[in-house]
């Protein structure tokens, strides 16, 4: 039976709908192409979230579930406003130790985000122990991972007004922290799943999941 912790898990995600998601993607693949990828690699992050030790797993959602939605995930609708409105919101209906993560790193693996869940750490069973937040920074300059250990007592301009979608993104980010007087601890990082390129990179390094299985079908099919 996995552990219950204190630890709030949070996904924010985009319904997988053609033509609003993963448009980067397209060309190679077509709008339905990338939806199917994008919905890959939502039920993947699902997935892994599902067998993470937690005390709420949250889908954090722009637009309507679907069939990708497996039992045991929360889902709240995200609010209105730019990214950094809606991540900061999203931080906001939390109370103590609380982890984000989003839809385009289907990678993600139990192990790799043990450290931030361990009862050692402030992101765990005990609050006087450990590190303030923890840290995942993407390849192309923004993050895959946000955890603060105490979101309600956060200032309000920890994440409102960090430039999102910019190469700088993960660097301001992580300055706000430590601006902020947090103890900061990084995950490793990861490639996000952005352009055809990122998709076989993130096929080729997680190719058990069903995200890499359906890059190769849909590789397979575009080769004949």
């Amino acid at each position: 039976m996995t552990k219950v912790t204190s630890t709030t898990l949070l996904v924010i995600a985009k319904e997988p709908v053609p033509g609003r998601v993963k448009t980067r993607l397209t060309p190679p693949f077509s709008p339905a192409e990338a939806a199917l990828l994008a919905e890959a690699a939502l039920t993947d992050t699902l997935r892994t979230v599902l067998t993470l030790p937690a005390r709420r797993r949250v889908l954090v959602l722009e637009g309507r579930p679907g069939r990708w939605l497996p039992p045991g995930i929360e889902v709240v609708p995200q609010c209105a406003g730019g990214l950094d409105e809606r991540l900061a919101a999203a931080f906001e209906s939390c109370t103590g130790p609380t982890l984000l993560v989003g839809m385009d790193t289907p990678q993600i693996t139990p192990a790799l985000l043990a450290p931030a869940l361990d009862p050692a750490a402030r992101l765990g069973d005990d609050a006087r122990l450990g590190d303030d937040a923890w840290f995942g920074p993407a390849d192309d300059g923004g993050f895959w991972a946000l955890g603060l250990a105490a979101p309600e007592s956060a200032p309000p301009d920890l994440i409102r007004g960090v430039p999102m979608s910019v190469p700088e993104t993960g660097a301001v980010q992580r300055r706000r922290l430590v601006d902020a007087g947090l103890t900061v601890r990084d995950l490793p990082p990861l490639r996000d799943v952005d352009s055809a390129a990122d998709a076989e990179y993130v096929a080729s390094a997680a190719p058990d999941g069903l995200f890499a299985a359906t890059f190769r079908r849909l590789t397979e099919v575009g080769a004949r």
